[in-house]
């Protein structure tokens, strides 16, 4: 495929998810408030690393959750029962995914938010891998699988993306404007 047809392939379908989270949360006023609709989508500096790279970067159990759909054990995981305000990332990529405003106590052991920073950032397929229909949470640009989406969160959304710690980088208050996250500070100012 032509450079310029990929090109013109990625702007359509950025515009396209920018255009459906809009409508998404237009019913959900304390998503808006809360949200980053408007955040990092002219930012996309984010890619997948070579197999090599990802494999001398992460550990064995964050390789196998992010490029195996693997899942880290409950309630022994670095981030489920975290309190600090900050953002998460993907680990692979660096793309920016939850922030803690959004992160909520589920009871499942893993971290659970109840909407991502900016849907462009993630991607949903359909998983049936455990005699079951569930969705996939997948990072845009790093691919990495992340966890699954849930309809049984809480409002705004109804969501719960129940995530990997494994898969997750956490990037506290204080280092997000010199780690390149500063955009995203007004997210935990409340």
């Amino acid at each position: 495929m032509k450079p310029t047809l990929k090109i013109l392939i990625i702007s359509i379908s950025m515009f396209s998810s920018t255009l459906s989270i809009a409508s998404e949360v237009k019913d959900h006023p304390e998503a808006k408030v809360h949200g980053s609709l408007n955040m990092a989508v002219h930012n996309m500096k984010y890619e997948k690393p070579s197999d090599d790279i990802i494999r001398q970067k992460l550990s064995k159990l964050q390789y196998e959750v992010t490029q195996n759909e693997g899942t880290e054990r409950p309630f022994s995981n670095e981030y489920w029962d975290d309190k600090r305000p900050g953002i998460y990332v993907d680990i692979v990529s660096g793309e920016p995914l939850f922030s803690s405003t959004h992160k909520y106590k589920s009871g499942t052991g893993w971290p659970s938010f109840w909407q991502p920073i900016n849907k462009v950032f993630i991607v949903e397929h359909q998983d049936r891998s455990l005699f079951s229909v569930r969705t996939e949470i997948r990072s845009k640009f790093g691919d990495s699988h992340l966890g699954h989406v849930f309809k049984d969160g809480p409002q705004p959304t109804g969501l719960r993306y129940c995530m990997n710690s494994a898969a997750l980088k956490f990037i506290p208050k204080d280092d997000m404007e010199k780690d390149g996250y500063g955009e995203y500070l007004a997210l935990l100012k409340n």
